[in-house]
């Protein structure tokens, strides 16, 4: 007999029907399991174990007040335990789900044990965690293997119980899948504790939440503080015959150099405009490409305004109900090996009357481009409308539209142009233009472009010009939309994502996108997070109030100013390249070119730089102790003075006493050692590293003066 277990009830309901599909036979319903054909399919609701806590090593009690006797925490072996619910007790649906699971595996007449859980490193170990506990492979009497699912259609399913491999093939994405937990386990836990202990006030931190609010925040702390700078440029705006042609001069001139602005368009003025030459030719434009998870959530975002948690929830439901392949993928490409599987959905869409056709191209097919699972795309299976929501069907039709672009039997051809007018020999103007012939992919891709049709000039035709200064100004950065935070945590450290998306649409080849460099960072480990776990991470950091989203707008709270401003007074440094190190080495254990116990040391290192307390001088001293620290006596009214949330302030308060010394001033984090020294001497050591407000660095002592706490210089 055969157990298999799934990841969910419902992949677990759909792996039955593969099996009576695939053997004509029935299965029954039983008490959390089914049984028939020489099968028991059983499912967990996935994670049923859970990393213990800080207590269940140290002895404790998990319902004390955290504290920091027991910071910081590296186990010398991770344990799981079932996971337990709010009342810090085992759910007891999860302790029978996994007594079922039990059961089934330890019979004697079960000789092999199967993992159906999702098909990557979470459904991974969500699956052996499970077998592990059971206690059923010791020994070696039972054979352990892997059922991995593209896609959930009774016909996949089938096909890949018969071409099970061995489950010691994936234990390099199950050690990568182990590194990940412990590692997320060892910063959020550590650094949520001491960060909640530090300001009194519940702080996630965490080894990727951290960099994606920073990123947010960086950004709108550029926007907020962003001056705008005047310049000046040379613009011409005038009709020729009756079209009216824009000349924009690429020098520019500072707001005070208008005068020499002024000077340029009088040259350009007394000179002859002409139309030096003029280039037309037919292209055929190709169709953009398959889509990965977040290039999808991308394009539903700035269309439908989805968010990407409403985007993900209905892709995964699809993908339950066999209408979509695995969803959480971070290629855009096909295996050459699926290309009878491409020429099936090709066959299920052209019967329903769509004019498509295979196409054996490096475009689509590119084994070099796939991690662990291709693009996302249709299946052979076809929703009817009415079994749709509204949104269902907008998620669905979006991937639909682009299958059908990308292998459109028609091509899509463009008259492309190019006119160049030269000013007086000073500078040449080119205007481009397209015109869509034969539209191709355009009928079915929601990204049609519209034709840009120039004036009707030919070579030699002289342009009318009017050159004048136009003043113009600066702009500020652009928040991150969905789409630019994606872009930008796939590849952190490339170019402004924004700017070369600009390009990219003013390029309707998307054929000749080059995506080699994007494809190596995602492949070394230097994204933040991965298409699996990323919109989690951001719903987290939404729910936390740390970020919002508007419409496809993300914003940082005060909820996450705080979070990263607390963080930069700790010097707790989780930034892109901090996470990215600890991202590559996950790669290498992937790779097998390291242990997990390696990659758990990395960020043990990393940890414990953040608790090391080193003597340091008063002068370059910033520590802000704990919250609730005593700090001295109040000048004002003689009550204690603590460490609060934002600084040192009097208990007095509540009768009325103001009297506070900020833990951040002009820029420089105020230590509670120099807290103490002004309270208890009336002044502080000479505090090096403030910053002025026009960006001058300087050192100065704080003193007491009267109620109030004043620079001395």
């Amino acid at each position: 007999m055969t157990v298999i277990i799934a990841e969910k009830p419902s992949l677990a309901r759909n792996i039955v029907q593969g099996i009576q599909q695939m053997n004509n036979c029935s299965l029954q319903k039983r008490n959390g399991y089914f049984e028939g054909g020489g099968y028991f399919v059983t499912w967990a609701f996935g994670h049923l174990f859970s990393l213990c806590d800080i207590e269940d090593y140290t002895g404790g009690d998990t319902g004390v007040r955290w504290s920091m006797d027991n910071l910081p925490c590296f186990p010398e072996k991770f344990k799981f335990k079932l996971k337990v619910g709010s009342d810090k007790k085992v759910d007891p649906g999860v302790e029978r789900q996994f007594e079922t699971i039990k059961y089934l595996c330890m019979r004697d007449d079960v000789d092999r044990i199967v993992n159906a859980g999702d098909s990557d490193r979470e459904g991974e170990i969500i699956i052996r965690l499970c077998v592990m506990n059971t206690g059923a492979l010791d020994g070696g009497q039972k054979s352990f293997l892997r059922l991995w699912l593209p896609d959930q259609t009774p016909e996949t399913i089938g096909k890949a119980l018969a071409e099970m491999k061995n489950e010691s093939e994936y234990d390099n994405l199950a050690d990568e899948g182990f590194a990940r937990t412990y590692i997320d386990w060892l910063y959020g836990v550590n650094l949520t504790r001491y960060a909640t202990l530090k300001t009194g006030m519940l702080l996630r931190v965490g080894r990727v939440i951290v960099p994606i609010v920073r990123a947010i925040y960086d950004r709108d702390m550029a926007i907020r503080n962003f001056v705008p700078d005047v310049y000046f440029a040379a613009v011409s705006k005038e009709k020729t015959g009756d079209e009216e042609i824009e000349l924009v001069s690429r020098e520019k001139f500072d707001k005070d150099k208008r005068a020499q602005a002024e000077a340029l368009c009088k040259k350009y003025n007394s000179s002859d405009a002409t139309v030096v030459s003029k280039k037309t030719k037919k292209e055929t434009i190709g169709p953009g490409k398959l889509f990965s998870l977040s290039k999808l959530q991308n394009v539903l975002s700035k269309k439908y305004k989805m968010s990407m948690s409403d985007s993900l929830t209905i892709v995964q439901k699809l993908y339950e109900e066999g209408y979509l392949t695995y969803p959480r993928t971070n290629s855009e490409y096909m295996a050459t090996n699926e290309k009878d599987k491409v020429k099936k959905i090709i066959g299920a869409i052209k019967g329903i009357g769509y004019p498509v056709v295979f196409k054996d191209k490096k475009t689509i097919f590119d084994d070099s481009k796939i991690e662990s699972h291709s693009a996302l795309t249709p299946t052979h299976k076809i929703p009817k409308k009415e079994h749709l929501s509204e949104k269902e069907m907008q998620v669905y039709q979006t991937v639909f539209r682009r299958f059908v672009s990308v292998f459109c039997e028609e091509e899509c051809i463009a008259q492309k142009t190019e006119i160049v007018i030269d000013v007086g020999g000073y500078e040449q103007f080119t205007l481009k233009g397209i015109i869509i012939l034969q539209k191709g992919f355009m009928r079915f891709d929601d990204s049609e472009r519209k034709d840009k049709i120039l004036p009707s000039l030919e070579k030699g035709d002289r342009v009318n010009i009017e050159f004048r200064p136009v003043e113009k100004q600066t702009n500020p950065p652009k928040h991150y939309t969905v789409e630019t935070l994606n872009n930008y945590l796939k590849n952190p450290f490339r170019e402004d994502k924004a700017a070369a998306a600009e390009r990219a649409a003013s390029n309707p080849d998307g054929e000749t996108e080059n995506d080699e460099e994007d494809y190596k960072a995602i492949f070394e480990g230097l994204e933040l997070g991965t298409e699996a776990t990323r919109t989690g991470i951001i719903e987290n950091a939404r729910r936390s109030g740390y970020i919002e989203l508007k419409k496809d707008v993300y914003t940082i709270l005060p909820g996450g100013e705080y979070l990263i401003e607390q963080l930069m007074q700790m010097r707790v440094s989780m930034d892109k390249y901090k996470t990215s190190e600890l991202g590559q080495a996950l790669k290498k254990v992937y790779r097998g070119d390291i242990s997990i116990t390696d990659s758990v040391r990395l960020a043990c290192d990393e940890i414990s730089k953040v608790f090391e307390h080193k003597d340091i001088s008063l002068e370059l001293d910033s520590d802000t102790g704990f919250y609730g620290d005593l700090v001295g006596k109040c000048p004002v009214c003689g009550k204690d003075v603590v460490k609060g949330r934002y600084g040192y302030g009097c208990m007095g308060y509540k009768d009325g006493c103001k009297f506070k010394i900020g833990s951040f001033i002009c820029k420089r984090t105020i230590s509670i050692s120099n807290a103490r020294k002004i309270l208890s001497e009336g002044v502080s050591s000479e505090i090096q590293g403030f910053v002025s407000k026009n960006g001058k660095p300087f050192n100065a002592k704080l003193k007491l003066d009267g109620d109030k706490v004043i620079f001395d210089f």
